[in-house]
């Protein structure tokens, strides 16, 4: 009888694999699991509908996301929905159809592990440019 052997992968957020930078933030990426796991910074002044809009092609964005808010707050405003304000500490599930900005003058930092089929649309949309870490 064969012996299962269990494995734990594991990498650090702090050595992303991946680094794409875009107007007003970056994205740091690695992938565990299957997942694609995100650390996002926006910077104060960021505000998707200015900063990626035009890129997306879309009046807001249309991706879903499931993360924490490390630091910083994140509004968030749903289509026809009331806004809402993320803290640090707040963990969130945002469908799609949304605009968000930076609350303040703290830059907002957040992980975001929806994983693979949201990310690909959005590293593709974003204008993002790949910066080997």
């Amino acid at each position: 009888m064969s012996e299962h052997r269990s494995t734990v992968e594991h990498k650090s957020i702090d050595a992303p694999e991946e680094v794409r930078i875009f107007a007003g933030g970056q994205m740091e990426l690695v992938w565990v699991g299957g997942t694609t796991f995100v650390r996002a910074t926006f910077e104060p002044g960021f505000r998707w509908s200015e900063s990626l809009k035009a890129k997306a092609g879309t009046d807001s964005c249309q991706l879903a996301h499931t993360g924490y808010v490390v630091s910083g707050r994140l509004g968030v405003a749903p289509d026809g929905g009331d806004d809402v304000e993320l803290r640090p500490g707040d963990v969130f599930a945002i469908e799609p159809g949304h605009d968000t900005w930076v609350v303040g003058d703290e830059p907002v930092v957040l992980l975001d592990f929806t994983g693979d089929d949201h990310l690909a649309k959005m590293l593709d949309w974003s204008g993002t440019d790949a910066r080997p870490s």
